[in-house]
């Protein structure tokens, strides 16, 4: 990764019903030199900011009432409502187990972020969607970045299609 990749001139959407988590996040936000973010406080409210904010990175709680993460991560990648569904999407939540990592993925998450955040995780995770962005597949069953965080080969993909 870049020593300094310039953040300045990113559109971030934070989807987190904590207001003191909503503040910290807005403080990393600001040590990064981000001055265009707009919070919303569940899921439906950052859909409804979607529509008319352009998001370059959304973070996205899990646990929210009325829309949670997941459910709103999987409305972005289906939605025709929204200006860009291939958005990165950082799911930042409370949730260590594998499982849920998974059900993120599988819901369309770009990034997977597991609280507490710190500035050096956050930063690295907006590295990662900026500087390696994944392909975005869509399949009768997913909608979402490439699973894959490594170009597949002959050797590693051998079996794995349908087609072989």
């Amino acid at each position: 990764m870049s020593k300094n990749p310039s953040f300045e001139k990113l559109n971030v959407l934070i989807v987190e019903d904590n207001f003191l988590m909503q503040q910290l996040l807005k403080e990393i936000l600001r040590s990064f030199h981000i001055r265009e973010y707009r919070t919303a406080n569940d899921g439906a409210d950052g859909l409804q900011e979607l529509q008319t904010f352009h998001a370059d990175i959304v973070i996205v709680d899990w646990n929210m009432e009325i829309l949670d993460g997941i459910d709103f991560t999987r409305l972005v990648r289906t939605s025709s409502d929204i200006h860009d569904p291939h958005v990165p999407i950082i799911m930042l939540t409370g949730y260590n187990e594998a499982k849920h990592i998974v059900e993120a993925r599988d819901a369309g998450a770009t990034e997977y972020l597991i609280k507490p955040v710190s500035a050096k995780t956050l930063y690295e995770r907006f590295c990662t969607v900026i500087e390696k962005p994944r392909p975005f597949v869509k399949t009768s069953t997913f909608i979402g970045p490439d699973r894959r965080r490594t170009p597949a080969t002959e050797r590693t993909n051998k079996g794995r299609r349908s087609t072989d």
